[in-house]
């Protein structure tokens, strides 16, 4: 027993020795993503002289929080509520509509054979390497031709089309619906549209939530579709907005207080996207990760 315990202690020792360079990496990374996080907290509870005069990751003090989130939702009779709304509202409903369509779209995939499979399963795979910037003008182009511009849809419509969602959701039905289950449940008489609905959704809601996120965050931070396709102030989300409002404090004789409007305003911003992610992880299985897939 002691030359069993004597010849694992280098063994793990070394193992220990080896995870430091990729604890200390790891780390970096942590800081790398934190540290802009830590100072948009630490900017938002200041006032805009305190801003440039006080050391940038440490608070000023804690009287100005209540005063700057007061400043931010009476700004312009509660418009940055407004954009908030808006953002809301586009993430969610385009978030829901984009990950039913992916599961079905994935679904067909994998367990329909028709003509032309493989190609347009190609054709989404290819979708998924498109940049979204290089879309927006070619879309602005088509909803002026329908008179969409200016509009919520403008904004809807394209966000609720993912073809990484698509992928995705082929890969969890190839991976968590057996098709012996489908089978079983076609001879005991079930539509297709029952089985998706009561079978095929409940057994890939890990896969759906993890879409669904993924797509919330993608259009809420969707910055330069709404730029291209939107005018009307009421209709901006919030990224837009803060963006105008960041704009407008390099104007001559603007409010001082426009900055401080800015940081807490980016600082709420990103707490329902945190607030999601802590409800919704709890969903999330890992199993996709490791899941096989053929085309």
């Amino acid at each position: 027993m002691s030359v069993f315990v004597r010849a694992a202690s280098p063994a793990r020792s070394k193992w220990m020795l080896g995870r430091i360079p990729v604890g200390l990496v790891m780390g970096l990374f942590a800081l790398y993503f934190l540290i802009p996080v830590w100072w948009l907290i630490v900017a938002a509870t200041k006032d805009t002289g305190s801003l440039y005069s006080s050391f940038s990751l440490w608070f000023a003090g804690p009287d100005r929080i209540l005063a700057n989130l007061r400043l931010t939702f009476a700004y312009e009779h509660g418009i940055y509520l407004h954009w908030l709304l808006n953002s809301i509202g586009y993430a969610v409903i385009g978030g829901v509509v984009a990950t039913l369509l992916a599961a079905a779209a994935g679904y067909a995939f994998d367990k329909f054979q028709f003509p032309g499979r493989s190609f347009l399963f190609t054709l989404v795979l290819g979708g998924v390497l498109v940049p979204q910037a290089a879309l927006v003008l070619p879309l602005f182009l088509m909803m002026s031709q329908v008179h969409l511009t200016d509009t919520y849809w403008s904004v809807l419509l394209p966000s609720i089309v993912d073809p990484f969602g698509v992928y995705l959701a082929r890969i969890y039905v190839q991976s968590m619906v057996p098709d012996d289950l489908l089978n079983a449940a076609r001879i005991d008489g079930a539509s297709e549209f029952r089985i998706f609905r009561s079978m095929v959704l409940p057994t890939l809601t890990p896969g759906l939530v993890t879409i669904f996120f993924f797509q919330v965050v993608a259009i809420w931070n969707n910055f330069f579709l709404a730029l291209v396709m939107l005018k009307n102030s009421s209709l901006y989300p919030v990224t837009l907005g803060l963006d105008m409002l960041n704009g407008q404090t390099r104007t001559v004789g603007a409010s001082p207080d426009l900055i401080s409007i800015v940081m807490m305003g980016s600082l709420v911003s990103i707490l329902p996207l945190a607030a999601s992610f802590f409800a919704l992880q709890k969903y999330w299985r890992p199993t996709f990760v490791g899941s096989g897939f053929t085309g």
